[in-house]
């Protein structure tokens, strides 16, 4: 895959903006906007986000939904695929949407640790574009599913896998429109200071880190009791 290497680069320099933004709101947040543990007890690091930024997320190209239609109980992930806890957290979240059905996932890229994450972060988008989101969400548990490091002929042969021949999804995933969604994501991200990966966003606010499937879980029941990813009462 010829994957243009001014976009590799400007994935980098976002890299850095996102670290540099991760520290200015955890700074401003202290110990964290909310009182969230994880399931090992400690301290999750959460800060509250400007609405203008955690509102342009719904309008997000290349975001992968899974589960409800109501838009009541939403959670985004963000997340690179050479993640060891993004691992984790995708086999834990497909439980979460089969046992919360009022659960709407929104998965997105932030594809910020390798060249080879960013290459998979593309096929995926590729199949998205070409076979809608039950094909890239299927994509998305498989190539988790996989041990090792993840790139793109590692994803390549996934979509191989799910009847995609391969080179319609090279083309589609070195064309512009996919490389412009995976910018508009990666920086999405680090304007809102997701560093972490993987990260939230629930109820307007930033969750850094993967803090368990029963924190996760009580995020998500929080949010559909009272709108907020922990209730006062």
């Amino acid at each position: 895959m010829d994957f243009n290497r001014r976009r590799i680069i400007r994935g980098a320099a976002l890299t850095l903006l996102a670290a540099s933004s991760f520290k200015a709101a955890h700074a401003q947040s202290g110990e964290g906007w909310h009182p969230l543990k994880g399931d090992d007890g400690k301290p999750v690091p959460n800060t509250r986000l400007p609405v203008e930024l955690t509102g342009e997320i719904e309008n997000l190209p290349g975001v992968i939904w899974v589960g409800s239609k109501s838009t009541a109980v939403t959670l985004y992930e963000f997340y690179d695929y050479n993640c060891p806890y993004c691992h984790a957290a995708a086999k834990d979240l497909h439980a979460l949407v089969k046992k919360r059905p009022d659960l709407r996932l929104g998965l997105i890229n932030n594809a910020i640790l390798s060249l080879g994450s960013m290459q998979a972060a593309k096929v995926e988008l590729a199949l998205l574009m070409l076979k809608g989101p039950a094909v890239a969400y299927e994509f998305h548990r498989r190539l988790f599913a996989m041990p090792g490091t993840k790139d793109g002929q590692r994803a390549l042969e996934v979509a191989e896998g799910l009847g995609s021949p391969r080179r319609q999804i090279e083309r589609a995933a070195d064309s512009e429109k996919v490389g412009g969604m995976l910018r508009e994501q990666i920086q999405q991200a680090a304007n809102l200071g997701l560093a972490a990966t993987p990260s939230f966003v629930a109820a307007g606010v930033g969750v850094l880190g993967y803090p368990g499937p029963k924190a996760v879980g009580r995020i998500v029941a929080a949010i559909d009791r009272c709108g907020e990813v922990v209730c006062s009462s």
